[in-house]
């Protein structure tokens, strides 16, 4: 059932305008607070963070564009957010190009050494335990947040790298304010901070966790992003800061009287020097008479939500209860779970099937499956975008760490940046450059460390320079003219996939204003025995009757930490983020809405 929502879409923008300015704008300009939803002119800033945000907007109102914005924002979340981005790690850049009404993405996700093979996790034959193997050198993957934060700006952007990362300079020089969920994370870390002595001196001031309230300092990142913003970032990969971090992985800074055995990397100066952010086309979906546009591989985040908007495509969700809606949500999730875990892999080393995933008449074969009265039992099979009508070998999905951050800009001119960064789960790989303020990524732990299935080929095994496969899905929704509708995104490792579906489902099918969406409770399926609810789900009547159809469920406290933009009618536009997840999110525009 193909219905055009575009109108709709509008209408409900409207509507979540007048509800929002008044409750929840902030009361100036010049003294943003958090809040969640915000309307105005001049573009729009959402993330997790209320001064990445501020960044954000500030690079906005001395005119930059929507790119700049965007790598602004992402410096000032590597000061405040520092356990979850940063430059050692990677991400996927989603841009829209208004002039031209055109989606570019760009790659950047870390890449294992060139010496690298598929036996990068085993030890004497054994895989290593994911505890063993997060906090090592082995995790590291070539950092790409540099390489693209440059390949953004020399492409699309206006402003110089050193002066976009003015804003977060400011902020690792002079601090900000420490919060329970930055001491949370923190707490969470304590252990493995105290195996490398840089890390603990760093984010265990006085030998204690950070004190709520106090000031967060970091003057060693400041003079790092001033260094960046002065040469370069081949002062990473090919200079001697490049040197340091290859130092730090190959002979991990460790206390000896930890006892911990933090496992020698295998970076090397080549590495770096080889590493490219790439330029890609999106991936394009068609749902609803909208087009869908996300990251291609080497992330499964394009193609898992594109194949399960379409098996959803003929199903009137909007006109469902609750029950069948998630239960439908639930099912084409499962599935198109089951097909990423068969195919998707780095496109540099295996043949992904990356356009019959997203054809729709494939997503009608596999929509198939899905009965009202029944649960498919996982894991399901993956099907054959290539071959029709044959089945594959069941796998599990594989481990994901649950981290990441994720902003979405727009500018007064229309562009608009998805944009998911990370350093893989909290708090990275543990192991701090030493004098240089930042946690280096575990992104490799991203790899199967042995196949999922030993009968079937694994794509997602380790190699030589390939980029481990990721659920990061940046995505920018444009109507029929090819103008912005919505953009969002999330953390959250695997359940990035289900949360943009969730979320974007409830704004185009259910008609919830993006704010609620992003608040609403979720449910993430990941083709595994049991799908996980958040408490206001697992709590709910519809949990019974979802049960009384055969599913099983498990209970998760909390997933994701969505961001979103919308267009609004005259110019106006809506920045969106999560009311309580994370300590809630901050939303900000440059002039608000009277």
């Amino acid at each position: 059932m193909r219905r055009p929502v575009a109108r709709k879409l509008s209408v409900l923008a409207v509507s979540a305008a007048v509800v929002s300015v008044g409750a929840t704008a902030p009361p100036s300009a010049s003294a943003p607070q958090k809040v969640p939803v915000a309307v105005g002119y001049g573009g729009a800033v959402a993330s997790v963070d209320l001064d990445a945000s501020s960044a954000g907007i500030e690079v906005l109102k001395k005119g930059g564009n929507a790119v700049d914005a965007a790598v602004a924002t992402a410096a000032a979340l590597g000061v405040t957010e520092p356990y979850s981005s940063g430059i050692g790690g990677g991400g996927y850049f989603v841009y829209y190009d208004a002039e031209s009404r055109k989606v570019h993405t760009i790659d950047g996700r870390e890449t294992a050494p060139l010496t690298a093979d598929a036996n990068l996790f085993t030890e004497n034959g054994q895989p290593l335990a994911f505890a063993d193997a997060v906090s090592s050198g082995l995790a590291v993957g070539t950092p790409g947040t540099p390489a693209t934060w440059a390949t953004a700006l020399d492409r699309w952007g206006t402003r110089g790298l050193g002066t976009v990362l003015k804003p977060a300079e400011r902020i690792a020089r002079d601090g900000f304010t420490v919060d329970d969920t930055f001491r949370a994370q923190t707490a969470l870390n304590e252990t493995r901070f105290r195996y490398f002595p840089d890390t603990a001196e760093l984010f265990l001031p006085n030998g204690a966790l950070p004190v709520v309230g106090s000031t967060f300092k970091n003057p060693d990142l400041a003079r790092t992003y001033k260094e960046l913003g002065r040469k370069g970032v081949d002062a990473i990969y090919r200079g001697g800061l490049g040197d340091e971090i290859v130092d730090t992985v190959n002979n991990p800074p460790v206390d000896p009287a930890s006892g911990w055995n933090a496992r020698p990397g295998q970076l090397s100066e080549k590495d770096l020097a080889a590493y490219r952010a790439k330029s890609q086309a999106p991936t394009k979906t068609s749902y609803r008479g909208l087009g869908v546009y996300s990251i291609a591989p080497s992330s499964s985040g394009g193609t898992t939500v594109g194949e399960a908007l379409n098996i959803l495509e003929n199903t009137d969700l909007s006109k469902a209860d609750d029950v069948r809606y998630l239960h439908r949500y639930i099912e084409a999730s499962r599935i198109a779970f089951a097909d990423r875990g068969r195919w998707v892999g780095d496109p540099a080393f295996e043949d992904v099937p990356t356009k019959g995933l997203l054809s729709q008449s494939y997503a009608d074969q596999r929509a198939a499956l899905i009965k009202d009265d029944a649960v498919l039992t996982s894991p399901v099979a993956p099907g054959d975008p290539r071959d029709p009508g044959s089945t594959g070998t069941p796998a599990p999905t594989t481990y994901e760490g649950e981290n990441t951050t994720h902003l979405t800009v727009a500018d007064k001119w229309g562009n608009v940046v998805s944009y998911t960064l990370t350093i893989e789960q909290t708090g990275g790989s543990g192991i701090t450059v030493p004098g240089r303020g930042f946690l280096l990524n575990n992104e490799l732990t991203d790899f199967s460390f042995v196949p999922a299935n030993p009968a079937v080929h694994d794509p997602n095994l380790p190699g030589p320079g390939k980029r481990p496969r990721s659920s990061i899905s940046p995505t920018i929704v444009l109507d029929q003219h090819n103008k912005p509708v919505v953009a969002l995104g999330s953390p959250g490792g695997a359940t990035i996939i289900t949360t943009v579906l969730q979320t974007l489902t409830q704004v185009v099918d259910r008609g919830v204003p993006l704010v609620d969406a992003i608040a609403a409770p979720r449910a993430s399926q990941r083709n595994q025995t049991t799908t996980e609810l958040e408490p206001a789900l697992f709590n709910s009547e519809s949990r019974t009757k979802l049960e009384a159809l055969g599913h099983g469920f498990r209970l998760n406290a909390e997933i994701g930490a969505a961001t979103g933009v919308q267009r609004l009618p005259n110019g106006k536009w809506l920045a969106a983020a999560e009311t309580v997840r994370r300590g809630g999110g901050s939303a900000q525009v440059v002039y608000p809405a009277p």
